[in-house]
């Protein structure tokens, strides 16, 4: 998110995070400076979650400060020491991970005391999403305790398919590129529907 005014049509649908991106080579990237008119369009019931690329800590930790940051969300190749420094400063910490037929569940092991929860993406060649789905049935592989959001690829038509999936970790879902009308600006009409839908 970053255009204000959609912001606002995001948050009448009331979903728990919004997320902004503050790695520059991504075509949703933020801006490092925030705008009083996005932070004042965003109440306090809705988490502020940035999105980071092995940027480092104290430069998270600034922008985190200004933009009044909830959560960090870390895609890069960060360590389980610098996800316990940054839990340390008082975020919450996501962790995201790519996933393939290779991936190896067993890694997390590591991460699972100093990470708040998962995100399982799709593995593709650059950080951040890929807007394709990965083989959600690999998660039965996972027996680990930290929750996680599932992410990658979801849009509006998988409404029925994120009803029927089932974890005992699973915690909620990220969406993104499924329902934006170009980089950054979402269908609000697609999302208020979206999370409707799923509240039911």
């Amino acid at each position: 998110m970053r255009d204000p005014e959609n912001i606002s049509g995001v948050v009448a649908a009331l979903p728990d995070f919004l997320g902004f991106i503050f790695y520059p080579k991504s075509k949703r990237f933020a801006g490092f400076e925030p705008s009083s008119e996005i932070l004042e369009a965003i109440p306090d019931s809705i988490k502020k979650a940035g999105v980071f690329v092995d940027e480092i800590r104290e430069r998270v930790l600034e922008i985190a400060a200004s933009w009044k940051l909830n959560v960090v969300q870390l895609h890069g190749n960060e360590t389980p020491e610098y996800c316990e420094l940054i839990k340390n400063s008082g975020m919450v910490v996501f962790k995201a991970f790519s996933v393939d037929e290779q991936f190896d569940f067993a890694g997390l092991t590591a991460y699972s005391k100093v990470c708040d929860y998962f995100l399982f993406d799709t593995k593709g060649q650059l950080p951040g999403g890929t807007g394709q789905k990965f083989n959600w049935k690999l998660l039965e592989n996972y027996t680990g305790v930290v929750p996680f959001f599932l992410s990658g690829g979801i849009g509006p038509d998988d409404l029925q398919t994120i009803r029927n999936f089932e974890h005992l970790r699973w915690y909620g879902i990220d969406i993104n590129s499924g329902f934006e009308i170009i980089p950054g600006l979402k269908d609000v009409d697609k999302v208020r529907e979206f999370i409707s839908g799923i509240r039911v």
